[in-house]
C-alpha cells in the first residue's frame, strides 16, 4: 500500500496535540533533560528552510532521550519585540501587536506541520505583559545593585532605524538589521554594567561543554589581557594614561596617539593650546562619521593629525614625543590613548613611515632587523636592547622589571584590561519593553515600585521616531507624565524602550514555569530544570545573545534567584543553509547567460559586469538565503510536495551539522525514496523470530552507531547507516517483524509521523506509542563481525577473496588461502618465499 504522507502526518499531529503527548511536568523519578533552541523572531515572511535545521536536530535528540527514559523539556516561544515589526507597522499603518499576533500564528502553524515535539503548553511571547513584567523586574534588580545607570555617551546611531545600536549590532559599519550606515552621536543612554562580570564570563566557561569555536568567540569578544597602565606627562602639564601589554618596549615609544574624542583634546582646544585647531576639529568631525569597525580595520590607510602645541613626555627617559589624533584609536577601548612603538607593531610602523617618525628597535630577535621593512615587527620573544636598565633581559623578565619600576616611581601600575564595553541598553522606539524608571526634578531617576509592574505600552497609532531620534513615546504626554514614587511630586517616564536582547536574555528560565504569577519561575521549577542541558543556536549569536544571557543569569545567581551560576551546560551551533545566488553567472537561466556572453564576449567579462552591478557577492554561486535575493525556500512547499518527514530527514542528511550546506531541491527526492522503501518493508515481512544470523551483526552495529551519532549531532552518518541497513534487509528478501521494529524505532526521531504509523501497523497498541517506547539496546559482542572477507594476493595481484572467521589466526588464514583453487593454480610449480597475513584484510604470498 502506497504511503499517504498527508493523511498520516495530519493524523499524528492531531494525536500529539489532543493527547498532549509532549507535555511535561516535574518528575523526580526520572532524570531531567532540558533541550533548548533559540526562539525565533516571528517575521512576516514566515519560516524558511534554514530555521528548522536547529529545531529538527534538537527534536531528534529530545525524542531519543524520551525513549532513553528522560523527562524531557523541549519548549518553544517567540522573540517578538523588535524594529522590523515596528517598521512594518509604520509603513502599513497597522499596530505592531496585530502584526505580531498574525506572524506568531503563522510560525506556530508551520512548526506544528513539521512535527516538532515541543511542549506547546509552555509557549511564551516576549511582548506579553505577563512576560515582560519580569524582564522589567530584572532591570530593576540590576539598577538597585548598581549595574544599570544613565550616561551621556558617544553611541552608534543607525541612520535608517533612527535608534542607538550596541557595538555588537554594527556589522561592517552598517546596521545588522536594516543595512543602513551607522554614525556616532552623543546621547543619554541607559547602560548595563556587563564589564563588572567580564572575569566571571570568561572563567565560567571552564567546565562547560561548549564547542571550541563558541567558547573562543566569547573569550575573544571579552578580550581580557594583562598589561600595565603607564602615565605619560605632557608639556601642557597634564597626564596622559595609556594601557599597554608591552611595557617592556617603553624605551621604543617615539610618539603617542589619542582618540579624536579624547577629553584632553577637547580641553586643549578650549584652552587655545593647539596651534592647528581647525585641522584638529575637522578631523574629529570626519572620525565621528565612521563606525568603530571602520576605524579599527587593520588594512585601512592610516590617517591622523599631529597636535601642534602639546608634546608628550616618555616617563622612562623624559624625552618629548609628538602626540597625534587618529581614528584607529577608540575612546571606548583602554584609556583612549596609546604609546606607539613602531619598531615592534605593524600598525605603528605604518603610521610612523607615513608621518616620518623615529623607529627605535628595543627587542632583538633571532634574525637581523630591517627598520625599513615591517618583517621584524611584533617581536614577542628575544632580548631587550637600547632600553637602559632593561638591556639584556628577556621580554618576560623585562615586563616584570618595568612594572616594578613604574610602581616604584609612581608612573604606572599592573593592569588587567578588557575589550568588552558596557551594554548600551536604550532604544528610541515604541515596540519594546518600557524601561520602568521615572525622572523627578527633586529626586532624580527613580525606579517604579515592583508592585506596579508591568508598566505596559500605551496604545498609540504613530510609531515614527522624532526628528532628533527620540522615541515616539515622548509625544504621548498622558503616558509620560506621572508622579514620583519617592516624593509624590510630578515626574516623567523614561520614553526609551529596551533592546530586543532584553527578552531573550532570560526566556529559558520562563519556560521552566511559564504561568507562574509570583516570580519569573518558581523555586521548585528552577531547581529541577536548571541548567539547560543542551542549547543549540547560530554562531551569529555567540557575541550577542549568548554573552548577554550569561551575564543576566550570573547576576540572578549572585542575588539568589537561580540555583546555578551558568545557564547552559552544553552549547552547540549549526551551519547555515545556503541558497543559490540569482546574481551569479552560473545560476542564471541559459538564455540569460547566452545574452550576457553575446554582450560582453566572454564569461569572465560577463561575471565582471555582474560584480559591478551587484557587488562582490556576485562572485559566489552559493550565498546566505535572504528575502531580498529571492532565494528563500519556503518549507510549506517542501512539506506539501514530499511531507514533513522527508523535509526533516533531508535537513539532517544534507551534510555536517556544524557546517554551512547548500539547499539542493533535487536531493530531497532521494530522502523521499528512502522513506518509501522503509514503508514498503512492512509489506515484505518474512518468517522468523528476532534478528536473523545474516543480519544480526549489522542490526547491533546500527543500533550502536545511530544512538552515538544522534548524541554527537552526526545526523547525516546516522541516516547513512540506516540506509545501509535497509539495503541489507532488501538484499535478504525483506525484514522480520523484529528487524523492522528496530528500524522503525531508530528512524522515529527523524521521521516521527511515518514511524508511529508503521509501529501501529506492526500491531502495537495506542498505549505503546513510539514517543516513549524504550530505545533499542545493542550487545557490544554482537557488533563485531563473526566473519570477514579477506583478499588473497600472489606477488601483489589479487587472485581470490575469501570469507573467514573474524578471529582466524595467521596460520589458518594462510592455509585457507593456499587451498583456494584459483590461488593453488597460481602457486603451481612455484616456490613460496614469503607469507604475510594482515588481520582481517589480506593474505599476501610472494613466489619465485
Amino acid at each position: 500500500m502506497k504511503y499517504d504522507y498527508k493523511a498520516v502526518e495530519a493524523k499524528w499531529q492531531k494525536v500529539w496535540e489532543d493527547e498532549k503527548t509532549f507535555h511535561v511536568e516535574i518528575d523526580h523519578k526520572k532524570p531531567k533533560f532540558y533541550a533548548l533552541v533559540e526562539f525565533p523572531y516571528p517575521s512576516g515572511a514566515g519560516l524558511h528552510v534554514g530555521h528548522p535545521r536547529s529545531y529538527t536536530a534538537l527534536d531528534v535528540v529530545s525524542r531519543k532521550r524520551r525513549q532513553n527514559g528522560y523527562n524531557v523539556l523541549y519548549p518553544m516561544g517567540w522573540d517578538a519585540f523588535g524594529l522590523p515589526t515596528e517598521n512594518f507597522a509604520m509603513k502599513n499603518h497597522i499596530h505592531p501587536a496585530i502584526v505580531t499576533k498574525k506572524n506568531v500564528d503563522h510560525f506556530r502553524e508551520q512548526l506544528k506541520a513539521l512535527g516538532f515535539s515541543f511542549d506547546w503548553d509552555r509557549e511564551i511571547n516576549t511582548t506579553d505583559p505577563e512576560y515582560y513584567k519580569w524582564t522589567q523586574w530584572i532591570f530593576l534588580q540590576l539598577y538597585k545593585h548598581g549595574l544599570a545607570y544613565k550616561k551621556e555617551m558617544n553611541v552608534n546611531w543607525c541612520t535608517g532605524c533612527k535608534c542607538v545600536l550596541a557595538n555588537e549590532e554594527v556589522v561592517n559599519g552598517v546596521c545588522e538589521r536594516c543595512g543602513s550606515e551607522v554614525v556616532h552621536k552623543v546621547k543619554s543612554q541607559w547602560m548595563l554594567k556587563i564589564t563588572a562580570y567580564a572575569d566571571k564570563l570568561i572563567d565560567g566557561l571552564d567546565g562547560l561543554d561548549y564547542i571550541e569555536r563558541v567558547a573562543t568567540q566569547q573569550k575573544n569578544w571579552i578580550g581580557r589581557s594583562h598589561g600595565a597602565e603607564v602615565n605619560f606627562g605632557t608639556t601642557a602639564g597634564d597626564t596622559l594614561t595609556v594601557y599597554t601589554t608591552r611595557c617592556d618596549t617603553l624605551f621604543g615609544a617615539t610618539y603617542m596617539v589619542v582618540s579624536p574624542e579624547h577629553a584632553m583634546v577637547k580641553e586643549w582646544l578650549e584652552k587655545g593650546l593647539l596651534k592647528n585647531a581647525d585641522a584638529v576639529t575637522a578631523y574629529q568631525a570626519e572620525a565621528a562619521r565612521k563606525s568603530d569597525f571602520e576605524r579599527s580595520e587593520l588594512n585601512k590607510e592610516k590617517t591622523g593629525v599631529k597636535l601642534e602645541g602639546v608634546m608628550g613626555i616618555n616617563p622612562v627617559n623624559d624625552k618629548q614625543i609628538p602626540i597625534f589624533i587618529s581614528d584607529y584609536v577608540l575612546s571606548t577601548y583602554g584609556t583612549g590613548a596609546i604609546m606607539a612603538v613602531p619598531a615592534h607593531d605593524t600598525r605603528d610602523w605604518e603610521f610612523a613611515k607615513k608621518f616620518g617618525l623615529p623607529i627605535i628597535e628595543v627587542v632583538k630577535g633571532n634574525t637581523e632587523s630591517n627598520l625599513d621593512e615591517a618583517a621584524f615587527t611584533d617581536v614577542a620573544t628575544g632580548t631587550l636592547v637600547n632600553s637602559g636598565f632593561l638591556d639584556g633581559l628577556s621580554v618576560t623578565d623585562a615586563k616584570k622589571k618595568m612594572i616594578e619600576w613604574l610602581e616604584a616611581n609612581g608612573k604606572g601600575c599592573d593592569k588587567v584590561n578588557y575589550k568588552l564595553r558596557d551594554w548600551v541598553f536604550s532604544r528610541q522606539r515604541y515596540w519594546g519593553e518600557p524601561i520602568p524608571m521615572v525622572k523627578c526634578e527633586k529626586c532624580g531617576w527613580q525606579p517604579l515600585p515592583e508592585s506596579s509592574l508591568p508598566l505596559t505600552l500605551p496604545d498609540i497609532t504613530d510609531f515614527e521616531p522624532g526628528p532628533d531620534g527620540e522615541s515616539p513615546l515622548a509625544r504621548h504626554t498622558d503616558w509620560v507624565k506621572t508622579t514620583c514614587p519617592c516624593c509624590g511630586g510630578p515626574a516623567t517616564r523614561e520614553t526609551d524602550t529596551m533592546p530586543q536582547w532584553a527578552g531573550s536574555s532570560w526566556y529559558f528560565l520562563r519556560y521552566m514555569d511559564p504561568h507562574c504569577k509570583d516570580a519569573l519561575a518558581s523555586k521548585e521549577a528552577l531547581e529541577y530544570w536548571s541548567p539547560v542541558d543542551w542549547y543549540n543556536g547560530g554562531m551569529e549569536h555567540t557575541t550577542l545573545h549568548l554573552l548577554y544571557s550569561r551575564f543576566w543569569h550570573k547576576f540572578l545567581y549572585d542575588i539568589g534567584v537561580v540555583p546555578t551560576a551558568e545557564p547552559y551546560q552544553k552549547r552547540t551551533a549549526h551551519g547555515m543553509i545556503l541558497g543559490l545566488n540569482p546574481h551569479s553567472f552560473v545560476n542564471l537561466p541559459a538564455d540569460e547567460q547566452e545574452k550576457l556572453l553575446k554582450e560582453y564576449g566572454s564569461q569572465k567579462a560577463a561575471e565582471k559586469a555582474l560584480e559591478e552591478k551587484y557587488g562582490e557577492m556576485a562572485r559566489h554561486p552559493i550565498v546566505k538565503m535572504s528575502k531580498s535575493l529571492g532565494n528563500v525556500i519556503n518549507p510549506d512547499e517542501v512539506v506539501d510536495q514530499y511531507g514533513a518527514d522527508t523535509m526533516r530527514l533531508y535537513e539532517m542528511f544534507m551534510g555536517d551539522f556544524e557546517q554551512a550546506a547548500p539547499w539542493q531541491t533535487s536531493a530531497i527526492a532521494g530522502c523521499n525514496r528512502f522513506l518509501d522503501r522503509v514503508w514498503a518493508l512492512s509489506d515484505k515481512l518474512v518468517e522468523g523470530e528476532g534478528y536473523r544470523p545474516a543480519i544480526e551483526t549489522l542490526m547491533h552495529q546500527t543500533i550502536k552507531k545511530v544512538g552515538a551519532d544522534i548524541e554527537g549531532l552526526k545526523m547525516n552518518t546516522a541516516i547513512a547507516q540506516l540506509m545501509t541497513l535497509v539495503n541489507a534487509l532488501y538484499d535478504n528478501g525483506g525484514a522480520t517483524k523484529a528487524e523492522l521494529e528496530t528500524v522503525v524505532q531508530l528512524l522515529n526521531p527523524f521521521a516521527p509521523h511515518m514511524t508511529e504509523e508503521l509501529w501501529e501497523k506492526l500491531g502495537h497498541s495506542h498505549n505503546e506509542q513510539l514517543a516513549y517506547y524504550p530505545w533499542p539496546q545493542y550487545e557490544e559482542a554482537k557488533c563485531v563481525e563473526s566473519t570477514v572477507e579477506i583478499a588473497v594476493q600472489v606477488n601483489g595481484k589479487v587472485k581470490a577473496r575469501l570469507k573467514v572467521a573474524a578471529d582466524i589466526d595467521a596460520a589458518a588464514a594462510i592455509a585457507a588461502a593456499k587451498a583456494d583453487p584459483a590461488v593453488a593454480a597460481a602457486l603451481e610449480g612455484k616456490q613460496v618465499v614469503k607469507e604475510i597475513y594482515v588481520k582481517g584484510r589480506l593474505v599476501n604470498l610472494a613466489v619465485k
